[in-house]
């Protein structure tokens, strides 16, 4: 090996133990920081869990720097920027209903683990189930006994190239798997449809058979309607993700895909076919939850950080959004 050779050699070695070492080093300032109390987690300790679980409430994941960072916290639906309460578990994506939760996990190290972690009624750890890739989404059925788990398989996102999705229905006490979406039938425009590349993703429950979710073949995606017993999926509309059905089923708020990397959110109506464009101009990509009858939550990140905060915006076009729980992500209303 000539002299230039080896001195690149050992450059490279040296950039690359450089690169190592500062990744850890940044690794270990942030854990640091996340530990030490800030104002924002300091106002997670400020209510007791149970007492703000006993009358309705948001649950949600917690995003505030600090020792309560990731955890599972709760706030008062009367006062959503207020003070708030934390659980004892950590999640990356969160649902409940007033019966159980539903808590997806990822476990650092070398090779990171990925779990569902189901909770009962006081959003205590129940039962846990290894999971196949990343957390994705995470949905309840109304009854609070189906949870719909949606991980990553393959990339890191569904941005990337080699996006996978896996999409499971499993009873939400026991964790025993009921249905890979993925081996249903697929009616597309009134025809079956077939394809090795399918993939499937954010479940949203009608009941404890019907549901609505996300379907994507050959670049293209849809609303499908889906049901358990019959193991089918039925294409709706084409370039709709993400879906959440309305409080009394009627409606459909969804992300509408306006380029590679950009979403508006989209209210449908189910009966009539109309279809609103939302207030909120900025790229969500978040699968919304609805406050109510008239409004729709989702999460948006700050700039620059690892911080997000829930926001809030009319679901008929009018208005304007607002932040409606700050340093939060993943919400889900109990009344």
């Amino acid at each position: 090996m000539s002299r230039s050779r080896v001195v690149t050699f050992i450059v490279v070695c040296g950039l690359a133990l450089a690169l190592a070492v500062g990744t850890v080093i940044r690794g270990t300032q942030q854990a640091k920081s996340q530990r030490r109390p800030t104002a924002a987690s300091a106002q997670d300790q400020v209510l007791q869990f149970g007492t703000v679980r006993s009358a309705p409430h948001v649950v949600f994941r917690s995003t505030a720097f600090g020792p309560t960072y990731g955890r599972l916290a709760v706030v008062p639906l009367d006062r959503p920027d207020g003070p708030r309460a934390v659980g004892p578990v950590s999640c990356e994506r969160v649902y409940a209903t007033r019966k159980r939760g539903l808590c997806l996990t990822t476990s650092g190290g070398v090779v990171p683990t990925y779990h569902a972690v189901t909770l009962n009624a006081a959003l205590s750890p129940v039962t846990k189930v290894t999971l196949s890739g990343g957390p994705s989404r995470a949905r309840l059925s109304p009854d609070s006994n189906l949870a719909a788990v949606t991980v990553f398989v393959a990339g890191h996102s569904y941005l990337q190239s080699g996006f996978s999705t896996l999409t499971t229905v499993r009873t939400a006490l026991t964790g025993r798997l009921l249905a890979n979406l993925e081996d249903f039938r697929v009616i597309r425009d009134g025809k079956p449809y077939r394809s090795v590349d399918l993939n499937v993703w954010g479940v949203t429950f009608v009941d404890s058979d019907r549901f609505f979710a996300t379907a994507a073949s050959k670049g293209k995606t849809w609303l499908v309607e889906g049901s358990l017993a019959a193991r089918e999926l039925r294409t709706i509309r084409e370039n709709a993700e993400c879906p959440s059905v309305s409080p009394d089923g009627t409606r459909i708020a969804y992300k509408h895909r306006i380029g590679l990397v950009r979403w508006r959110l989209h209210v449908l109506d189910l009966t009539s076919g109309r279809d609103v464009e939302l207030a909120e101009s900025r790229s969500v990509d978040d699968q919304v939850e609805w406050l109510d009858g008239d409004r729709i939550l989702y999460g948006l990140p700050r700039e620059g950080t690892a911080e997000t905060d829930v926001w809030v915006v009319p679901a008929d076009g009018t208005g304007s959004p607002a932040v409606y729980i700050p340093y939060a992500w993943s919400p889900s209303v109990v009344r």
